[in-house]
C-alpha cells in the first residue's frame, strides 16, 4: 500500500476517535457549568440568589450557543406563564411580556400541559392557532425555538425557552440539556422566593407584634351618657359594620382614637390589625416610608427593608390621625391608595394591593385648609364619607364623674393607691373647670391627683380647685373669665411651672394633655410668648 493510502486509512481510522473527544469535552464542561451555576446558588442568600437568575441565564445561553434565552413561571389564579427573566445577545430583543399567557398563549398552554416545543424552521412549523406566535417569530426574525417544561418538586413550576435566528435542528443532547438548565434555575428561584415570603412573613409578625405591644393600654372603652356622647355612639353603630371611610373630627384629647378602635372592634375586621399613625408626631422625612414601606438603599440610612404600615394593615384598619398634617405630596399617594388600593414601598416598581379600611382623625378646620391650599380637595372628599364630630368635654360635662372613675380605675393597680372617694366639693371642680385638654388633660390630672393623694380620697392640685376655695371664704367674687382668657392663664401657668419648656415629660403639653404643635398653634393665637 502506498504512503497516501496509508495516510488516508489511517485519517479515516482517527476521525470517529476525535468526534468522541470533542463530544467527551462538551459533556465534562457542561457538567463543569451546571456544578458550578449549583453551588453558586445554594451559597447565595435569597436576593442574590434573585439578582443572579439573569447572569447565569446568559452564562447557559453562551453555552448553548443561542441567540435568546427566558425563564417563566405558572402562577396566579386563573394559571397563567409570567416572565422571571429573559436575556438576549446584542442585536435581539429579549422577551418584553410580563404575561407571557396574554403575549404567547398558545405557547403557554402548550407548557400548562407540560409538552415541549422543538421546532426548527419558523413559523412554517407553528400550528393555525398560534397566532401571536406567529406575529412575534415575525417581529424577532426567531427562526428556531426549544421551550421545555421544567419542574419543582414533581409539579410543573414553567418553562425554559432558547431561541435562535438562524433555522437549527435541535438534538436530543441539547433537549436534555436545556431541561437541566431549567430545573437548576426553577428551584433556584423557587427556593429564594420561598424564604423571601418567610422573611417577609416573620418582619410582618414582628412589625404587628410591635404595634399591638404599642396600642397596649390605650383607653377603647367608649364612656359617657351624656347625650352629646350618646349621639357619637349611635353614628359609630351605623357605619363600624362597612367599609366605609370615616373621619372623626373634634378638638385634641377628645376621643377620636377611642372611636377609631370602636369602630374597628365592631367591624368584621376586628380579629385583624388595627395600626395607628400619628401623622403630626412622624417627621416629614420619614413618614412616607413609615405608611407605606422602604426597600434596602431606597435612602441615606436604609439598612434593611421596612415594612409599611399600610401593608401592616392587611384585612384590618389604618388609623391615620391628625390627617391635617400631612404633607400635600404625601396626600397625593395616599389619594391612591383610597381610590385603587395600591402603592409602591420607596425604592420599588413593584406595585403592593391593600385591603385595608382607613378611618382618619384631625383637630383642623379641613374646609379652611383646602380654601388655604394645603389639604386637597379630592382627598378630603374621599375621606370625608362618614363624618363623626365629637364634642369637646365642656359640652358633656355630666361625663365628668364617669370618666372620673374611670381614670382612677386605670391608674390605681399602676400607681398603687386605691381611692375610694372623691369629695363633692372635688367633682363639683371638676365639673366648673373649662378642660381646653378634654378628656385626655382631665386623665393626666386625675393622675396627678391620686400621686398626691396619700389616703382614699383623691385631693386636687391647689391650682385647680382654688377658684371654689376662694368663693367659699367669701371674697368678692370677679365676674366668670371667658373660655380665652381662662385657657391663656391655663397656659401661662403652666409654661411658668416648667420654665418656659413645651416639649418633653412633664413639661408644658405633657402637663396640659395636649400635643406641642396644638400647644405652639394656642400660644400663637393668644398672643403667648415663652417670657410670659
Amino acid at each position: 500500500m502506498s504512503s497516501a493510502g496509508t495516510r488516508a486509512e489511517n485519517g479515516q481510522s482517527q476521525m470517529p476517535d476525535v468526534l468522541a473527544s470533542i463530544d467527551a469535552n462538551a459533556d465534562l464542561s457542561f457538567e463543569h457549568l451546571i456544578a458550578d451555576l449549583s453551588r453558586s446558588f445554594i451559597s447565595m442568600s435569597p436576593a442574590e440568589a434573585l439578582a443572579g437568575i439573569e447572569p447565569a441565564l446568559q452564562r447557559a445561553a453562551v453555552f448553548l450557543a443561542v441567540d435568546r434565552i427566558t425563564l417563566a413561571e405558572l402562577r396566579g389564579e386563573p394559571v397563567q406563564l409570567t416572565l422571571i427573566s429573559s436575556w438576549a445577545r446584542d442585536g435581539v430583543e429579549p422577551l418584553q411580556a410580563s404575561n407571557v399567557s396574554r403575549a404567547l398563549p398558545w405557547l403557554a398552554a402548550e407548557i400548562l400541559a407540560g409538552r415541549s416545543i422543538v421546532h426548527s424552521h419558523l413559523p412554517e412549523q407553528l400550528p393555525a392557532a398560534a397566532a401571536e406566535e406567529r406575529a412575534e417569530v415575525a417581529r424577532t426574525g426567531i427562526r428556531a425555538l426549544l421551550t421545555v417544561p421544567v419542574r419543582v418538586a414533581g409539579a410543573v413550576f414553567g418553562a425554559l425557552s432558547v431561541t435562535a435566528v438562524q433555522p437549527r435542528k435541535w438534538t436530543g443532547i441539547e433537549v436534555r440539556r436545556v431541561q437541566l438548565f431549567g430545573e437548576i434555575f426553577a428551584n433556584a428561584f423557587a427556593r429564594a422566593r420561598a424564604f423571601r415570603e418567610i422573611e417577609a412573613l416573620k418582619e410582618r409578625l414582628e412589625a404587628e407584634n410591635v404595634v399591638l405591644r404599642e396600642e397596649i393600654g390605650v383607653f377603647d372603652e367608649a364612656v359617657g351618657r351624656s347625650e352629646a356622647w350618646l349621639n357619637v355612639l349611635r353614628r359609630v353603630g351605623q357605619v363600624a359594620g362597612t367599609d366605609a371611610t370615616v373621619l372623626i373630627l373634634g378638638e385634641t384629647g377628645t376621643g377620636k382614637e377611642v372611636i377609631a378602635h370602636a369602630l374597628h372592634a365592631r367591624s368584621a375586621r376586628a380579629a385583624r390589625p388595627f395600626i395607628r399613625v400619628n401623622c403630626a408626631a412622624i417627621p416629614a422625612t420619614l413618614i412616607e416610608s413609615e405608611l407605606f414601606g422602604h426597600e434596602t438603599g431606597a435612602f441615606t440610612g436604609a439598612l434593611t427593608r421596612r415594612i409599611g404600615r399600610f401593608e401592616l394593615a392587611q384585612g384590618g384598619t389604618i388609623f391615620l390621625d391628625e390627617i391635617g398634617d400631612l404633607a400635600p405630596d404625601l396626600q397625593a399617594k395616599l389619594l391612591r391608595v383610597l381610590q385603587q388600593g395600591e402603592f409602591e414601598r420607596l425604592g420599588s416598581a413593584q406595585t403592593i394591593e391593600v385591603d385595608a379600611r382607613v378611618i382618619a382623625a384631625t383637630n383642623r378646620d379641613l374646609p379652611r385648609a383646602m380654601r388655604d391650599g394645603t389639604f386637597r380637595d379630592d382627598l378630603y372628599y374621599r375621606l370625608n364619607v362618614f363624618p363623626i364630630h365629637l364634642p369637646p368635654l365642656r359640652q358633656r360635662r355630666d361625663d365628668i364623674p364617669l370618666l372620673t372613675w374611670h381614670f382612677i380605675g386605670l391608674r390605681q393597680d399602676k400607681l398603687g393607691r386605691r381611692i375610694e372617694r372623691v369629695p363633692e366639693r372635688t367633682m363639683q371642680a371638676l365639673m366648673e373647670y373649662a378642660w381646653p385638654g378634654n378628656a385626655r388633660e382631665l386623665e393626666n390630672v386625675i393622675e396627678r391627683a391620686m400621686i398626691l393623694s396619700a389616703g382614699s380620697t383623691l385631693i386636687l392640685e391647689d391650682a385647680l380647685v382654688a377658684p371654689s376655695s376662694a368663693a367659699a371664704s367669701g371674697m368678692a367674687a370677679a365676674a366668670p373669665p371667658t373660655l380665652a382668657q381662662a385657657e391663656r392663664i391655663l397656659i401661662i401657668e403652666s409654661l411658668d411651672r416648667c420654665g418656659g419648656r413645651i416639649t418633653g415629660r412633664g413639661n408644658a403639653a405633657d402637663r396640659l394633655g395636649i400635643n406641642p404643635s396644638t400647644l405652639r398653634s394656642r400660644m400663637k393665637k393668644l398672643g403667648i410668648g415663652r417670657a410670659s
